[in-house]
């Protein structure tokens, strides 16, 4: 895949519409997560070297085509100790760097209407994608601003085109894969691919337990889904065919309802009540996966194994994954791949960000680029 890059090319003195992802987490108007901006700051740093005057477009949420302030990208200006501005800016200077405000508070967005489009490149020389995470998604600003300006791929983008297409092709083996998450449904795709290209892959968190539930296993009153018994069923035999292990959940960390502070208890699957809830992956499957991820030489993960969020109780199997997948890297080499948005907060609580080996942007863009997928914002790219 050989992508166009900013790489040689001179900007001085040009307007660049540089589109980023800024789709951030804000809490009390204050940043929580500021990953993903600083993951683009060395695109937004060479452009100013080269004396290119930028405008970022960025989006924040789902206001759906509505100016709702609730959504503004003032935060992330302030943040950035940019101006947020409106429209097309016409008095900047070389190195100068704007914030567009939230590109989605206009439908013509992700509709990739082109009089929008249109609209929204007029007065700039080149565009710069730098927005992995939305490059799955054919929007105006991703897409449709392509059509009327010299369009290039910034550093990010290319660094993660780069490291995923190097675990794809030729990983390091044995590769175990490690896929959590809520729902079979939205990931048939990569399992497939994965259970393709994995010697092992381990399914678990919610995704586990329709699993369960499809090998014949009590999994009580939890979230699962009942109409994806047939898909888990087809992805084992198809990992069979394919000489990949595939390892499901062994045991549960369940409680009798679903809040954070409720009360846990391992059960082994065999021994799920029908009242109990499922919140976290048991003891004993997350000793397994341990062991696993310490035999092999690369691990991609996506997806935690529960709701890692609801610390220090319910995060144990997610946070046992995160830390040895980081010893793992450190202590031997492996290479470690991580992306989608709960698990790479799964690594920053735990502080192990700077210890694996490539984390990814992208939540929906990383699954869809496993699986094979055309990314729409990234093949307008293409040289």
């Amino acid at each position: 895949m050989k992508l166009c890059t900013i790489d040689g090319l001179d900007l001085r003195g040009k307007y660049v519409l540089l589109r980023d992802d800024f789709n951030v987490q804000i809490v009390d108007g204050k940043i929580t997560d500021a990953f993903r901006i600083e993951q683009s700051m060395p695109t937004i740093n060479l452009l100013k070297e080269k004396g290119a005057r930028v405008a970022i477009v960025a989006h924040l949420g789902r206001p759906k085509g509505v100016r709702d302030m609730k959504y503004s990208l003032r935060p992330v200006a302030e943040y950035m100790h940019v101006p947020l501005i409106k429209s097309f800016l016409s008095e900047m200077h070389d190195g100068d760097v704007v914030l567009l405000e939230n590109v989605r508070f206009y439908a013509g967005e992700e509709e990739n209407d082109s009089d929008f489009s249109k609209k929204l490149a007029t007065g700039f020389d080149v565009f710069v994608n730098d927005a992995f995470a939305v490059s799955h998604r054919a929007h105006a600003s991703t897409v449709g601003v392509t059509k009327f300006l010299s369009s290039y791929a910034g550093l990010l983008l290319t660094s993660e085109i780069e490291n995923l297409t190097a675990v794809m092709q030729n990983p390091k083996r044995p590769l175990l894969s490690i896929v959590g998450g809520s729902k079979v449904s939205t990931k048939i795709g990569v399992l497939r691919a994965l259970a393709k290209l994995s010697d092992t892959l381990i399914i678990g968190g919610a995704l586990g337990t329709t699993f369960n539930f499809a090998l014949g296993a009590n999994v009580g009153n939890s979230l699962y889904e009942t109409d994806q018994k047939e898909n888990a069923l087809e992805i084992l035999e198809y990992a069979k065919q394919n000489n990949c292990r595939v390892l499901v959940p062994l045991d549960k960390g369940v409680a009798s309802e679903f809040k954070p502070d409720a009360v846990r208890e391992n059960r082994k699957m065999s021994d799920i009540k029908p009242n109990d809830v499922i919140i976290d992956a048991g003891v004993e499957t997350t000793e397994r996966d341990v062991a696993e991820i310490c035999r092999a030489a690369t691990v991609i993960w996506n997806g935690t194994v529960g709701m890692a969020e609801w610390m220090p109780t319910w995060s144990y199997g997610s946070f046992a994954i995160a830390n040895a997948i980081a010893e793992n890297t450190k202590s031997r080499g492996m290479v470690s791949v991580v992306g989608g948005g709960d698990t790479v907060a799964a690594l920053h609580a735990c502080g192990v960000m700077n210890e694996i080996s490539y984390v990814s942007t992208g939540g929906g863009a990383f699954l869809e680029f496993i699986e094979g997928r055309e990314l729409p914002g990234i093949s307008v790219l293409m040289d």
